[in-house]
């Protein structure tokens, strides 16, 4: 699989260049892969983060789709125990 590059021109502080050196330093990698792989973690953890919003609404819908049908059989049972 190819992936394609582009390249950015970004204004960062000072201090987050040194650190991206010093990482690149450690891992024996370039600055731009540094920066690369903060994107990467970025994005994903969005992703996650939507993911899980979006279980928790799935979750709220069921239960509320729960509650909804136990509503319609208590009104239904009443409604027949009241009938006779």
């Amino acid at each position: 699989m190819t992936i394609q590059v582009v390249k950015v021109t970004v204004s960062v502080p000072s201090e987050l260049v040194k650190m991206a050196d010093k990482v690149a330093k450690e891992r024996k990698t370039s600055r731009s892969k540094v920066v690369a792989s903060c994107l990467e973690e970025l994005a994903k953890k969005r992703l996650e983060a939507e993911l899980e919003a979006g279980y928790r609404a799935m979750a709220s819908d069921e239960q509320r789709e729960k509650e909804a049908l136990e509503w319609a059989e208590n009104t239904i049972e009443d409604f027949e125990n009241a009938k006779g």
